[in-house]
Parts: structure tokens; C-alpha cells; sequence
């Protein structure tokens, strides 16, 4: 049989063709999901008792990490997911000294969109991301949402009496998807949830789903998160269960209509956890519908500990309110950061603990599948996994602009149960509050006080300080940190100021002593709520 030679090009071309868009198909897509004010031990697989049986699906199925580490604040914490570097080393919110996990793996043929929060300047679609719907600011209401609303650049403002900000993350991502399906190319879809960040408010029939199950008070509930953490084997038993400061009151110290108050604003925190959950479960049916679940890989943390400050206003106002602006304190976030010590901002272990879970049907050994790594991680990896598990190329420019490269190493071994090249240190900075982790040993201070050193090997929640037993190794991590301060994040000199001579403690509870206590301890750098102006690249 003859062939004419536009015959024999024309199917050459269909090979190659044909050989591109299956290699272009093979290439996974990523659904990068961070929650927001979520402690370590909030989901149930990590020993909750919030109903997430879709995340713990996940984790079953997958891997969970049982030392990923975030940077103990919100702003910072999304630099370190979209840049792969420390916060400064990236451009702090500008992030003008980096690309974004938008801009690489746009650049390397994704389909990249996002949904949620921002709290960054610029905006999503300036960065690299093809489609977005979310809010720009660090916080919103989640009936009412605030004017940083934005939709592909364009301010957005339908809410209607059914919005919830929870629901309509995953409506949109959802969306997006869909367009990424029709254009034959994997997609990169991040979804930011505000959720379970205050204002606590949530659905009716969703808290009243938890009416009573908190009335135990919080000792209990943590010594029952701590017991399935260790059954679990996400934690050793050698490491103790923290201790309960002298700060936050035991449970049977409250008054009734204490417990009362404190019972039902922690049914509201677990209602938009489980409310999460729901809307996680509902995106994981639609990629099953989809075609597209097997070959999905997906990734789930939190972008620091639980928040332990007390801002409500309008206590009398129901939670399902809109006007209503609920928080929870401190006791219930020393339950959220089981079994650890400190919280949000705080670089000890309760404000830099974060779960992950990696869940990927199809690129994952089979043996790994339902097992807990200890490797540790950090939020600086996770634009390296992105990019290993995609076969993308980190660009040697950008916008005619040469680039420089990332500070995280991909976790992907750890998906094929092999153990990955180590970070030599990992770095901690948030205000006054600073550490660093070589191999087991971590020196760390809070609020600016002295340098304390602990042996995570031996002592994850870190109960024992060694400071004065190794001063030599105290003073050699403390260098360090203050060399890679200077040298690799370049953190400004008034965050690199010499550490104190005393441990201090959290500033004490609004609830201690009650009636004429101090004023609730104040959040450094807090949230803009509604009220940020986005600012428009040039």
C-alpha cells in the first residue's frame, strides 16, 4: 500500500501527537487544601473528637505526617506554601523576591485556579493563578463576607441568604475544575478555607450536631485526644502529655454558666470543622464523578496552631447570627495543640505543629498507604512536591527577571515509603518568637525570652528544658539561627535582637481571675478583617 508523504507526515504528526497528550495526561493533578487556625489535633485522625470522616478517609488511604511544621501565623505561613522559601527570604507579603506555586506551575502547562483567602498583597490572579474566587483579607464573615471579595480580579459581592464562605470555597474550586477538565490540562487548584479562623459562626443544625459533647470540660477531652494519639501511633507514650499551665482554670474551677459559655462556643468551633469536612467530601465525589480522583495528588495541612485569643463581641447574640463575632480562648486551644505547649504565633511545638495528610491513588507505593511518616516537613516543601510529582522545571527567569531558588526539598519519597534527603535545619520566626530544629535537638524562645533547648527525640512536647545542661549547644543553634536570620531569611535587624535572660509565660487568661482580670492578651500582627485594600501590581 502507498503513502503519500503528506499522508506519512500527517500521521507522524498524530503519533506525536497523540504521545504528547498522553504523557500530558499522565502528569497527576494537585488539590493543595490549608485550613486556617486548625490545631494538631483537631481532625479525627489525629486524635479529634470532631466528626471528619472524609479527611480521615483521606488519611486512611494515605499518608499522614506526624512533624510537618507551618510558621505559627496566617500571613506567613501562605509565603512559605506559595514560594517554597521563609517569609523574608520570599519578600514578606509582597513576595516580590520569589515566584508562587501559581506562577511555576502555570509556567510548567497547569491549569492553576484558587479559592479562599489571600491575605497578601497584589492578588491571586497577579501571581500566576488563571482563575480565583475568595476574599483578600485575613478574616471575613461567613454569612455576610466583607468588600475584598474578588472574582477573577473583579470585586464580587453576590451573597445571598444561603452564603456560607466554607461552602462556596468549594463551589468555585469546583468550577474551576471543571474549565481545567475541558482544556485537556492537569490542573493545580489550591483551596485557602478561612475555616475554623474566628468569627466562630456556623449553621444551626450544624452546632447544634455537637450540643453536649463538649460538657466533659477541656481536661478531659485532652487526655482523650492524647490517648488516641498515642494508640494511633502518631504520638510516642515517652512523650508526656503537657501539662495544663496556671493559667487556664481547671474545667470544675468554672461556674456553670461558665462551663455553659465555654461549651458552647467550642460546639460552634466543631461545627465549622465538620462543616470542612463535608465540603472536602463533596469535592472528593465530585473528582470521583469527575474521572479525575485517582490521579489526584491531594495535600491538606494548617497554616499554624490554634488561636488561643479572646476577641468576641456580642456574646448574646446567637452564632448562626451574621452580626454575631464569636471566639474561643485559650482552654480550648491548649485542647486544640494536644498533646503540645504554646499556640499561634509561638514557635514551640503547639504553634508550629501542623497534620498533613498526602493522599494519591495512583502515584503512591502500595505499602505506604494508612501509615504515619515522622520525617519531618515543613510549608517550604510543599512547592518542591508539587513540582517533583509534576516533572515541572523551577524557571531560571521570570518576567525577563533571572530567579533564585527555593529553600524546600519534596516530600514526594515519603508518598513511595522511602526516606528523603533531611532539611541540615529548619528555621522559626514570627515576631518575638523564634527557633530552630538541627536533626532531633531544637532551641526555642518565646515572646523574647531566653533560649530554651529540647531533644524532640526524646522529648516531642517539650517538658524538658536542657538549656542549662548544654549551654555549648545552646549557644551554637542560637548562632545559627542568627546567622540564617541575617544571611538566608533576612529578616529585619529588630527581629534579630539578642533573646532575653528569662523564660516568659502567655500572658494570662481573660479568665483569670474573672471578674476583674487583665484585658485579653493581644495578637501581634492581627488579621485585617475586611477592611484591607488590595494593592494592584504595576
Amino acid at each position: 500500500m502507498k503513502h503519500s508523504f503528506g499522508s506519512v507526515l500527517l500521521g507522524a504528526l498524530l503519533v506525536f501527537c497523540g504521545s504528547a497528550g498522553a504523557a500530558e495526561s499522565a502528569r497527576p493533578n494537585i488539590l493543595l487544601m490549608m485550613v486556617d487556625d486548625l490545631g494538631f489535633s483537631d481532625f479525627g485522625c489525629y486524635g479529634g473528637e470532631i466528626e471528619t470522616p472524609n479527611v480521615d478517609r483521606l488519611a486512611a488511604e494515605g499518608v499522614r505526617f506526624s512533624q510537618f511544621y507551618n510558621t505559627a501565623k496566617c500571613h506567613s505561613s501562605r509565603i512559605c506554601l506559595l514560594t517554597g522559601k521563609y517569609t523574608f527570604q520570599a519578600g514578606n507579603e509582597a513576595m516580590d523576591k520569589a515566584l508562587t506555586v501559581g506562577e511555576v506551575m502555570s509556567a510548567n502547562g497547569y491549569f492553576t485556579a484558587m479559592t479562599g483567602k489571600w491575605h497578601l498583597q497584589w492578588e491571586p490572579t497577579d501571581r500566576g493563578f488563571q482563575r480565583y474566587w475568595g476574599h483578600l483579607s485575613g478574616a471575613t464573615n461567613y454569612f455576610k463576607g466583607d468588600n475584598t471579595f474578588r472574582l477573577n480580579g473583579q470585586p464580587w459581592s453576590e451573597f445571598g441568604k444561603d452564603f456560607y464562605t466554607t461552602d462556596a470555597n468549594v463551589d468555585f474550586a469546583i468550577r474551576f475544575i471543571d474549565e481545567a477538565l475541558q482544556t485537556d490540562k492537569p490542573f493545580f487548584q489550591y483551596i485557602a478555607f478561612n475555616a475554623p479562623h474566628y468569627p466562630l459562626q456556623a449553621r444551626q443544625a450544624d452546632v447544634a450536631k455537637y450540643k453536649g459533647r463538649y460538657a466533659a470540660g477541656w481536661d478531659e477531652l485532652r487526655r482523650q485526644r492524647y490517648a488516641r494519639q498515642v494508640k494511633e501511633g502518631l504520638i510516642d507514650a515517652r512523650h508526656a502529655l503537657s501539662p495544663r499551665p496556671d493559667y487556664i482554670p481547671a474545667w470544675q474551677q468554672l461556674t456553670p454558666e461558665e462551663r455553659a459559655w465555654e461549651e458552647s462556643r467550642m460546639e460552634v468551633f466543631a461545627a465549622m470543622v465538620d462543616s470542612v469536612d463535608r465540603n472536602i467530601g463533596r469535592l472528593i465525589e465530585h473528582l470521583k464523578h469527575r474521572g479525575a480522583y485517582d490521579n489526584t495528588l491531594i495535600l491538606l495541612c494548617s497554616d499554624n496552631g490554634a488561636c488561643p485569643f479572646e476577641r468576641t463581641r456580642g456574646k448574646q447574640l446567637q452564632p448562626w447570627d451574621p452580626a454575631s463575632y464569636w471566639c474561643y480562648d485559650v482552654g480550648w486551644a491548649h485542647v486544640g495543640n494536644t498533646p503540645f505547649r504554646w499556640y499561634k504565633q509561638n514557635q514551640h511545638e503547639g504553634g508550629i505543629s501542623s497534620p498533613l495528610i498526602a493522599h494519591w491513588p495512583s502515584g503512591m507505593a502500595p505499602g505506604t498507604r494508612g501509615t504515619i511518616s515522622h520525617q519531618p516537613g515543613h510549608l517550604i516543601d510543599l512547592l518542591a512536591t508539587c513540582m517533583d510529582v509534576a516533572g515541572a522545571d523551577y524557571p531560571a527567569a521570570y518576567g525577563g527577571k533571572p530567579t533564585t531558588p527555593i529553600q524546600g526539598k519534596s516530600l514526594a519519597p515519603a508518598l513511595r515509603g522511602e526516606s528523603r534527603v533531611p532539611h541540615d535545619w529548619l528555621y522559626f520566626q514570627f515576631s518575638n518568637n523564634r527557633a530552630i530544629r538541627r536533626g532531633d535537638w531544637k532551641a526555642v524562645s518565646a515572646r523574647g525570652g531566653r533560649w530554651e533547648l529540647y531533644n524532640l527525640k526524646d522529648d516531642r512536647t517539650e517538658l524538658n528544658d536542657l538549656a542549662e545542661r548544654h549551654p555549648e549547644r545552646v549557644a551554637e543553634l542560637s548562632e545559627q539561627w542568627h546567622r540564617v536570620a541575617e544571611t538566608v531569611d533576612e529578616a529585619p535587624g529588630n527581629l534579630r535582637r539578642p533573646a532575653g535572660d528569662k523564660v516568659l509565660s502567655f500572658p494570662a487568661s481573660s479568665m483569670t481571675p474573672r471578674a476583674a482580670g487583665p484585658k485579653p492578651p493581644a495578637e501581634q500582627g492581627k488579621e485585617k478583617r475586611g477592611k484591607r485594600k488590595a494593592k494592584q501590581r504595576p
